[in-house]
């Protein structure tokens, strides 16, 4: 797997997040201007619990913490939807359709942009084939659960995590 994320190439984006041309190894520090493309998919149940996954001990960043459903870098080539879909059939071995979706928001940060897509669908877990590289579990969880896991600092503690329930349904400022 290290091999694997030593060459992984990413497109290069400014700040209006416009392609530049240029590709980046992951791994090689940023440069000032140099911007890349991050994914998260969320994936909820018509009983709105929220598939998350844990993280294995041995993966960097986060270890052993829990996470949304799936989450990556778009690699060379993709876009945020083809990222999305290739993130979660590689971390949880579920197929999913994106082309007519678009991410329900995006969150700058420092190096880039956070795409979120928030989907209803039904997962059947003992289904899923999880990657072993960086899945070790996964489940479903309430609000309430997942916000106590985030309060006893065993969830990755995403600032607006409460407010994914909430807005999962709505699409733009008017909901």
């Amino acid at each position: 797997m290290a091999d694997r994320e030593e060459n992984e190439l990413w497109d290069l984006y400014s700040r209006d997040r416009e392609k530049t041309g240029k590709i980046h190894r992951r791994g090689d520090s940023l440069k000032e201007g140099e911007y890349h493309l991050v994914v998260h998919i969320c994936i909820f149940n018509s009983k709105n619990e929220l598939l998350i996954q844990q993280r294995q001990p041995f993966k960097e960043g986060w270890p052993n913490m829990w996470d949304v459903t799936a989450a990556g870098s778009a690699l060379q080539g993709e876009t945020s939807q083809q990222a999305a879909e290739r993130e979660v059939a590689e971390e949880i071995g579920l197929k999913i359709d994106l082309s007519n979706n678009r991410p329900n928001f995006t969150i700058n940060f420092a190096r880039g942009f956070d795409d979120y897509y928030l989907l209803e669908q039904e997962v059947d877990l003992a289904s899923l084939h999880l990657q072993e590289e960086e899945v070790q579990a996964v489940r479903w969880v309430s609000k309430n659960e997942v916000l106590a896991m985030q309060a006893q600092g065993t969830m990755i503690p995403y600032w607006f995590l409460d407010k994914l329930f909430e807005i999962r349904d709505m699409q733009g400022a008017h909901g």
